[in-house]
């Protein structure tokens, strides 16, 4: 016994007692730092929102905790820059792993553009129906001016595009594109205003004359009879206010003042 108790305090046993607790130690550090590196690399992280930020700052933050940002789509959106995030899968707020890959799309760069040969047809229809039919390819439309048209009120006369006109009852500029977002200028129709050559009314029969008028788009104002008049439609025109010289141009609904007798004058023919 006292042999045993002398060899527990002998140098050599001490010795090796103390490589054994080196090397408990040393494995003990062993086994805890692979058990921190395990728990780690299976740790998920919440992921962050980048819907609607720049493309490049958000990649830069991505790879800063250790994820990926991949673009999977880039779309036209009217009015957003592009280079914006709009969606990304897996969503915001999801817990993932790190380098985890977020799929993304971006808004584009440039426009889409539509060719005006593939846009609806526009000479000729109502102006009210044919924004409507834009809006849906997101092209706006705004009304350049009115043109005096014999035809139906508001039906589209022209077609503007940067300033260049493309579309009119002779012209149609198939190879223009325009740009998704942009803007249509329209001249379209009006009754209104106008003007047309002043007819010749001498010498007609006042219900003659009075027929001449409204097909032209005027009307008899004021009437003077000279001498006896018996029946106006049969009575002649002996003169006029204005006068028509075949250059002259007046109002459309404009009154024409004529002076009539009822018997022919001896120098109409």
């Amino acid at each position: 016994m006292k042999e045993f108790f002398k060899f527990l305090i002998s140098k050599d046993f001490l010795k090796q007692l103390a490589y054994i607790v080196v090397f408990l130690i040393l494995m003990l550090f062993l086994v805890l730092a692979w058990l921190r590196f395990y728990t780690n690399h299976g740790q998920k992280l919440e992921l962050p929102d980048y819907v609607l930020q720049n493309y490049q700052d958000a990649t830069k933050d991505a790879q800063s905790k250790s994820f990926e940002i991949i673009v999977t789509d880039s779309i036209h959106k009217v009015g957003k820059e592009g280079g914006l995030i709009i969606d990304q899968n897996p969503e915001p707020g999801s817990m993932v792993k790190e380098k985890r890959k977020i799929y993304v799309n971006i808004t584009k760069y440039s426009p889409d553009k539509i060719k005006v040969s593939d846009l609806p047809v526009l000479y000729g229809k109502d102006f009210d129906q044919k924004r409507t039919e834009l809006k849906y390819l997101d092209i706006t439309s705004k009304i350049k001016s009115e043109k005096h048209d014999p035809g139906e009120p508001n039906h589209i006369l022209e077609v503007w595009y940067d300033n260049k006109l493309i579309i009119d009852s002779k012209t149609i500029e198939t190879t223009v594109e325009i740009n998704k977002g942009g803007s249509l200028e329209f001249v379209i129709s009006k009754r209104e205003g106008g003007k047309g050559l002043i007819p010749n009314l001498m010498c007609r029969e006042y219900s003659a004359a009075e027929t001449m008028a409204l097909l032209s788009k005027f009307r008899i104002g004021n009437v003077t009879e000279l001498g006896e008049i018996t029946d106006r439609n049969t009575a002649f025109v002996v003169s006029q206010d204005p006068s028509s010289d075949g250059l002259t141009e007046l109002s459309f609904n404009s009154d024409i003042s004529v002076t009539i007798t009822q018997n022919r004058p001896e120098d109409c023919q």
